[in-house]
Protein backbone atom coordinates (compact mmCIF):
# COMPACT_ATOMS: atom_id res chain seq x y z
CA UNK A 1 0.00 0.00 0.00
CA UNK A 2 3.05 2.55 1.24
CA UNK A 3 4.42 1.43 -2.54
CA UNK A 4 1.11 2.67 -4.14
CA UNK A 5 0.30 5.41 -2.67
CA UNK A 6 3.84 6.63 -3.41
CA UNK A 7 2.97 6.30 -6.86
CA UNK A 8 -0.39 8.47 -6.84
CA UNK A 9 1.78 11.11 -4.98
CA UNK A 10 5.01 11.36 -7.90
CA UNK A 11 2.29 11.33 -10.09
CA UNK A 12 0.62 13.66 -8.36
CA UNK A 13 3.21 16.18 -8.36
CA UNK A 14 4.86 15.69 -11.79
CA UNK A 15 0.70 16.73 -13.01
CA UNK A 16 1.22 19.69 -10.75
CA UNK A 17 4.46 21.35 -11.28
CA UNK A 18 4.94 20.13 -15.49
CA UNK A 19 1.55 21.28 -15.81
CA UNK A 20 -0.24 23.83 -13.26
CA UNK A 21 1.97 26.23 -13.02
CA UNK A 22 -0.41 29.08 -13.89
CA UNK A 23 -2.46 30.53 -11.28
CA UNK A 24 -5.51 31.29 -13.61
CA UNK A 25 -4.99 27.46 -14.61
CA UNK A 26 -4.69 26.30 -10.70
CA UNK A 27 -7.78 28.52 -10.53
CA UNK A 28 -9.76 26.64 -13.16
CA UNK A 29 -8.96 23.45 -11.88
CA UNK A 30 -10.33 24.48 -8.69
CA UNK A 31 -13.55 25.46 -10.17
CA UNK A 32 -13.42 22.06 -12.33
CA UNK A 33 -12.71 20.23 -9.07
CA UNK A 34 -16.20 21.52 -7.24
CA UNK A 35 -17.95 20.93 -10.01
CA UNK A 36 -16.72 17.38 -10.61
CA UNK A 37 -17.78 16.57 -6.55
CA UNK A 38 -21.16 17.66 -7.73
CA UNK A 39 -21.39 15.52 -10.37
CA UNK A 40 -19.90 12.87 -8.44
CA UNK A 41 -22.64 13.11 -5.90
CA UNK A 42 -25.18 13.72 -8.62
CA UNK A 43 -24.18 9.82 -9.68
CA UNK A 44 -26.34 8.83 -7.16
CA UNK A 45 -29.59 10.29 -8.32
CA UNK A 46 -29.07 11.02 -11.92
CA UNK A 47 -25.86 9.80 -13.98
CA UNK A 48 -26.78 11.80 -16.92
CA UNK A 49 -27.30 15.34 -15.12
CA UNK A 50 -23.93 14.20 -13.18
CA UNK A 51 -22.01 13.70 -16.83
CA UNK A 52 -23.35 17.27 -18.31
CA UNK A 53 -22.09 18.61 -14.89
CA UNK A 54 -18.89 16.72 -15.07
CA UNK A 55 -18.36 17.71 -19.04
CA UNK A 56 -19.81 20.85 -19.68
CA UNK A 57 -18.41 22.53 -16.28
CA UNK A 58 -15.72 20.28 -15.04
CA UNK A 59 -14.11 19.22 -18.35
CA UNK A 60 -14.12 22.96 -19.95
CA UNK A 61 -12.79 25.01 -17.06
CA UNK A 62 -9.92 22.13 -16.56
CA UNK A 63 -9.24 22.13 -19.88
CA UNK A 64 -9.35 25.52 -20.70
CA UNK A 65 -7.06 26.15 -18.13
CA UNK A 66 -4.33 23.67 -20.12
CA UNK A 67 -4.99 25.48 -23.67
CA UNK A 68 -5.62 28.74 -23.03
CA UNK A 69 -3.35 29.71 -20.08
CA UNK A 70 -0.87 27.59 -19.15
CA UNK A 71 2.59 28.12 -20.80
CA UNK A 72 3.77 25.59 -23.26
CA UNK A 73 6.81 27.14 -24.29
CA UNK A 74 10.19 25.92 -22.35
CA UNK A 75 9.71 24.68 -18.67
CA UNK A 76 12.54 27.01 -16.88
CA UNK A 77 11.53 25.79 -13.68
CA UNK A 78 11.56 22.13 -14.60
CA UNK A 79 14.44 22.66 -17.17
CA UNK A 80 12.36 20.47 -20.07
CA UNK A 81 11.06 21.49 -23.10
CA UNK A 82 6.72 21.16 -23.95
CA UNK A 83 8.12 18.31 -26.17
CA UNK A 84 10.00 16.18 -23.69
CA UNK A 85 6.98 16.99 -20.97
CA UNK A 86 4.21 16.23 -23.76
CA UNK A 87 6.45 13.00 -24.30
CA UNK A 88 6.81 11.26 -20.18
CA UNK A 89 2.94 12.99 -19.78
CA UNK A 90 1.16 9.71 -17.79
CA UNK A 91 -2.03 10.59 -18.31
CA UNK A 92 -3.75 12.33 -21.45
CA UNK A 93 -1.44 14.73 -22.92
CA UNK A 94 -2.55 17.39 -25.63
CA UNK A 95 -2.68 14.79 -28.32
CA UNK A 96 -4.69 12.29 -26.56
CA UNK A 97 -7.23 14.45 -25.23
CA UNK A 98 -7.73 16.43 -28.34
CA UNK A 99 -8.96 12.95 -29.60
CA UNK A 100 -10.82 12.43 -26.82
CA UNK A 101 -12.37 16.35 -26.94
CA UNK A 102 -13.08 15.14 -30.85
CA UNK A 103 -15.24 12.37 -29.83
CA UNK A 104 -17.29 14.14 -26.82
CA UNK A 105 -18.22 17.30 -29.22
CA UNK A 106 -18.90 14.40 -32.34
CA UNK A 107 -21.29 12.18 -29.87
CA UNK A 108 -24.35 14.88 -29.65
CA UNK A 109 -23.92 15.10 -33.33
CA UNK A 110 -24.28 11.81 -33.98
CA UNK A 111 -27.11 11.00 -31.43
CA UNK A 112 -28.91 13.85 -33.31
CA UNK A 113 -28.58 11.96 -37.11
CA UNK A 114 -29.16 8.48 -35.67
CA UNK A 115 -31.75 9.01 -32.06
CA UNK A 116 -31.40 5.10 -32.01
CA UNK A 117 -27.42 5.20 -32.32
CA UNK A 118 -27.54 2.42 -34.79
CA UNK A 119 -29.43 0.77 -32.64
CA UNK A 120 -27.68 0.35 -29.72
CA UNK A 121 -29.90 2.12 -27.61
CA UNK A 122 -33.69 2.96 -27.24
CA UNK A 123 -33.97 6.52 -27.73
CA UNK A 124 -36.13 8.91 -25.01
CA UNK A 125 -38.10 11.47 -26.78
CA UNK A 126 -38.16 15.06 -26.95
CA UNK A 127 -35.57 17.95 -26.35
CA UNK A 128 -34.72 16.65 -22.74
CA UNK A 129 -35.13 13.12 -23.63
CA UNK A 130 -32.13 14.10 -26.63
CA UNK A 131 -29.91 15.64 -23.24
CA UNK A 132 -30.90 13.01 -21.08
CA UNK A 133 -29.08 10.20 -23.69
CA UNK A 134 -26.52 12.71 -24.58
CA UNK A 135 -25.50 12.66 -21.12
CA UNK A 136 -25.43 8.61 -20.48
CA UNK A 137 -23.06 8.72 -23.57
CA UNK A 138 -20.75 10.82 -22.37
CA UNK A 139 -20.48 9.35 -19.13
CA UNK A 140 -20.02 6.27 -21.28
CA UNK A 141 -17.46 8.09 -22.47
CA UNK A 142 -15.70 9.18 -19.78
CA UNK A 143 -15.63 5.76 -18.18
CA UNK A 144 -14.48 4.45 -21.45
CA UNK A 145 -11.35 6.97 -21.19
CA UNK A 146 -10.71 6.01 -17.83
CA UNK A 147 -10.65 2.45 -18.30
CA UNK A 148 -8.86 2.63 -21.51
CA UNK A 149 -6.01 4.70 -20.60
CA UNK A 150 -5.52 2.66 -17.21
CA UNK A 151 -5.54 -0.82 -19.51
CA UNK A 152 -2.96 1.13 -21.84
CA UNK A 153 -0.93 1.40 -18.49
CA UNK A 154 -0.84 -1.89 -17.30
CA UNK A 155 0.86 -2.66 -20.40
CA UNK A 156 3.44 0.57 -21.09
CA UNK A 157 4.51 0.22 -17.41
CA UNK A 158 2.79 -2.17 -15.14
CA UNK A 159 -0.66 -2.90 -13.39
CA UNK A 160 0.66 -0.99 -10.12
CA UNK A 161 1.13 2.06 -12.42
CA UNK A 162 -2.09 2.09 -14.19
CA UNK A 163 -4.19 1.44 -11.31
CA UNK A 164 -2.30 4.46 -9.19
CA UNK A 165 -3.03 6.89 -12.45
CA UNK A 166 -7.10 5.79 -12.24
CA UNK A 167 -7.22 6.41 -8.36
CA UNK A 168 -4.91 9.72 -8.96
CA UNK A 169 -7.82 10.88 -11.85
CA UNK A 170 -10.95 9.90 -9.92
CA UNK A 171 -9.19 11.80 -6.68
CA UNK A 172 -8.42 14.39 -8.40
CA UNK A 173 -11.38 16.84 -7.73
CA UNK A 174 -10.81 16.41 -3.94
CA UNK A 175 -6.85 17.09 -4.57
CA UNK A 176 -6.93 19.97 -6.22
CA UNK A 177 -9.28 21.56 -3.83
CA UNK A 178 -6.64 20.74 -1.35
CA UNK A 179 -3.65 21.96 -3.31
CA UNK A 180 -5.64 25.06 -5.58
CA UNK A 181 -7.77 26.69 -3.27
CA UNK A 182 -5.27 29.57 -2.56
CA UNK A 183 -4.71 30.10 -5.87
CA UNK A 184 -7.56 32.50 -6.70
CA UNK A 185 -6.26 34.53 -3.04
CA UNK A 186 -2.54 34.48 -4.90
CA UNK A 187 -4.13 35.79 -8.64
CA UNK A 188 -5.98 38.47 -7.05
CA UNK A 189 -2.24 39.63 -6.14
CA UNK A 190 -0.95 39.40 -8.84
CA UNK A 191 1.06 36.40 -9.16
CA UNK A 192 0.63 34.89 -12.43
CA UNK A 193 2.90 32.02 -12.21
CA UNK A 194 3.14 29.82 -8.93
CA UNK A 195 6.93 30.16 -7.55
CA UNK A 196 6.87 26.25 -7.38
CA UNK A 197 8.79 26.65 -3.85
CA UNK A 198 6.53 23.44 -2.26
CA UNK A 199 9.00 20.46 -1.87
CA UNK A 200 7.79 17.00 -3.21
CA UNK A 201 5.39 15.50 -1.30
Amino acid sequence: MRDFLQKVDTLRWDDHRYYHQCRINQTLHLISAISFLCAYALLFVDPAAAAMVGWLVGMVTRQSGHIFFEPRGYDSVNQATDAHKEAIKVGYNMRRKAILIGVWLALPAVLAWRRDLFGLIHPDTGLAGYAHDVGLLWLALGVTGLLLRTLHLFVLRSPAWGLAWAFKIITDPIHNVQIYWRSPLALLRGERLDPMQAPHP
